[in-house]
């Protein structure tokens, strides 16, 4: 892939990047970069949310570099104060450990897992001394630190922030540099401590990562980021009729971006499709990539029997009725199903006769005898009989 095609790809879903000139010439060099993104297991489960970042470390992947998934077994004790009005419950070693087992798993249903390094932070912050983390410290200041937008507003408010809170930015960044990584990954809300890592790695003569910021996923509810915290998460592990119906409740505006940053499709194509077919194929395609083709096809199939055809046939009794009419028409006007031939003739013309789910055109159609017949008439009438002739 040329230089160009490799950077669009990249670019693609991207909300910033600090910096692309600085971005291009690593790509220049034409070795494999090391390209991280850590996930603290805070949750059992990884949503969509986490895939957003989890398919980008896939692109770096296909154009032959190198990825690191790193587990923040260590930091995810601390608890990430970014966006928190308030300190995070504290998990146990024990929690942290059971979580990251799980997001171990499920991590390679989109990354290749030939390609993917898998770290866990507390192989070297564990055993730190406190005179490294008292050094590690002296590379930012409180001032800094009460910059970031979360640790300020709690500061005004008069809400406690405890020093361990202050500790996760220098910890993260620190990560960066014991893997020398060239490239982190982060969401937008991950602007400070990103950028603290480039600075960090200068501080131990290294050269500094290019920073990538992805968007925050919007949740169902259409207004917050998806986490679990808000109840408004799709989990990849969900069942496929379960996360197809909810990738259907999202709204037509929201849809767009699920498309950009959850697959690769063509923007412009999609924005030619009818809405109802452009999210029908999306959650089908989202689906199809945790469970496969086939379950997304049945999925698919479901939600449109359940939800959309609201087949009004189930239920209705089989009936067998016995009768002299020969045709359509005359059972209809004998039933005083249709008033009349002139109005069945006009329901025809407008379409408004289906039988097994095909409109009917022709005045003289017969049915056939000892078969069962869906026929629909109107909008309302609804009809489930045998045809049977008299002996």
């Amino acid at each position: 892939m040329d230089m160009q095609s490799q950077v669009q790809l990249i670019k693609r879903g991207t909300t910033e990047i600090i910096s692309e000139v600085e971005l291009s010439k690593k790509l220049e060099k034409g070795k494999p970069l090391v390209v991280k993104a850590g996930f603290d297991p805070s949750a059992p489960d990884i949503h969509l949310g986490h895939t957003v970042l989890l398919r980008k470390l896939r692109h770096f992947q296909d154009l032959g570099h190198k990825v690191v998934f790193l587990i923040g077994d260590f930091t995810g004790m601390i608890g990430d104060p970014t966006g928190r009005s308030e300190a995070r419950k504290r998990l146990t070693e024990k929690e942290v450990k059971e979580n990251a087992r799980t997001y171990k798993k499920q991590v390679f249903k989109i990354l290749d897992e030939k390609k993917t390094q898998v770290v866990f932070n507390s192989k070297w912050l564990g055993p730190m001394k406190l005179s490294d983390a008292l050094e590690l410290t002296s590379h930012s200041t409180v001032s800094q630190l009460l910059a970031r937008a979360d640790f300020s507003e709690r500061y005004k408010s008069g809400k406690d922030i405890s020093l361990l809170e202050f500790m996760y930015p220098l910890l993260q960044a620190y990560d960066s540099v014991e893997l020398r990584a060239d490239i982190e990954l982060g969401g937008t809300d991950q602007k400070f401590n990103l950028l603290l890592g480039r600075e960090l790695q200068k501080d131990y003569s290294q050269e500094s990562q290019v920073v990538i910021m992805m968007p925050l996923l919007v949740g169902l509810d259409g207004t917050q980021k998806m986490s679990k915290s808000f109840n408004n998460h799709i989990d990849i592990d969900e069942a496929p009729e379960e996360m197809f119906g909810k990738i259907m409740s999202i709204s037509d505006e929201l849809m767009i971006q699920y498309y950009e940053l959850l697959t690769d499709e063509n923007l412009d194509g999609i924005k030619k499709l009818h809405p109802m077919d452009a999210k029908k194929k999306l959650a089908e395609e989202i689906v199809g990539q945790y469970h496969g083709d086939q379950a997304a096809g049945a999925a698919r199939k479901d939600f449109e029997n359940k939800f959309q055809k609201r087949d009004p046939f189930t239920g209705l009794a089989v009936e067998v009725k016995i009768y002299k009419a020969d045709t359509l028409g005359n059972y209809l006007v004998e039933e005083k199903i249709c008033l009349s031939k002139n109005e069945y003739r006009r329901l025809l013309e407008q379409g408004g006769v289906q039988v097994d789910g095909e409109k009917i055109k022709d005045p003289e159609f017969k049915p056939l005898p000892d078969k069962e017949y869906r026929v629909k008439v109107g909008k309302k009438r609804f009809l489930r009989w045998i045809w049977s002739k008299k002996s």
